[in-house]
């Protein structure tokens, strides 16, 4: 599993320090039709989107959800499976099981895990999740009864499945705040902020984030005024995070999932976060 610790290592999802989007979570296909087709066009400088189809996998294979985590894998971004740690409560056997569900019907190149805890207590049980994710990643998935059989061998689906098989999956931790360094050999990238504007434009970064390369830190911003755009992403960069998500939308009092988070849409102002981030470069 890459960890991005050296110069020159293999940057998969981030090109170094390039910076560049996370979508932490839209609304299902369904009912974003347009901010899936955004992500998926061409020059947009995604890293990653993750894919949360019911708070998880859900129950059944979804096919438009396999269609819209295709199309952006075939654009050259990594879509990852939304896993919820719900801060360490949820035993391992039920993770697994789910990261399995993701790997065999919709092809994830790595897994989102929500809710992340962050102290030093915690993270021998963050730690054990990690190894399991990736010893699953490694054999390609759970090879349960709904596996890749359940779509047929259709062309788009292949393409999909070997782009995401050819180099290992990807890990990104939730936690939301700056956790305990620790957690930091663990996984590809960390949330290190996520939150209003309000908050963030205070924010500072942890001493010991400075001893890791640009790129290895997430902040997912909501709130952020267009006319502050630029401010944020100077405070991003500042701060040593590689991959962003800024919208103005605002958060709503049960705004935990992502059917009622703001980040379950498109920003108001994307065409202008786009054109200052600058274009994406096709893996």
């Amino acid at each position: 599993m890459p960890y991005l610790t050296s110069a020159g290592g293999r940057l998969p999802a981030t090109e170094g320090s390039r910076l560049g989007f996370g979508a932490p979570g839209y609304a299902h296909p369904l009912l974003a039709p347009v901010e899936w087709a955004e992500l998926a066009r061409p020059g947009t400088p995604l890293h990653w989107a993750v894919l949360n189809v019911a708070g998880g996998p859900g129950d059944r294979p979804d096919p438009d959800c396999l269609t819209a985590a295709g199309r952006l894998t075939n654009a050259g971004a990594r879509v990852l499976g939304h896993l919820d740690l719900a801060y360490g409560a949820r035993p391992l056997r039920e993770l697994v099981a789910d990261a399995g569900r993701f790997l065999d019907w919709y092809r994830v190149g790595g897994f989102f895990l929500d809710r992340c805890p962050a102290s030093l207590a915690e993270l021998p049980g963050v730690r054990r999740t990690t190894a399991a994710l990736e010893a699953l990643l490694d054999n390609g998935g759970g090879g349960g009864a709904y596996g890749s059989a359940a779509y047929g061998a259709s062309a788009a689906y292949a393409a999909y499945d070997r782009r995401n098989r050819y180099d290992g999956g990807y890990l990104v931790l939730g936690h939301g705040r700056h956790p305990h360094p620790g957690y930091a050999k663990i996984a590809d990238q960390l949330v290190t902020f996520s939150g209003p504007w309000a908050d963030y434009r205070w924010s500072q970064a942890a001493s010991w984030t400075a001893d890791y390369p640009a790129g290895r830190f997430v902040h997912l911003v909501h709130g952020v005024p267009r006319g502050h755009l630029e401010e944020a992403m100077r405070i991003a960069r500042w701060q040593g995070a590689g991959t962003i998500f800024f919208t103005d939308r605002t958060g709503q009092p049960d705004g935990r999932t992502a059917w009622h988070s703001p980040f379950e849409g498109l920003p108001g102002y994307w065409d202008e976060i786009v054109s200052r981030v600058g274009p994406g470069v096709s893996e």
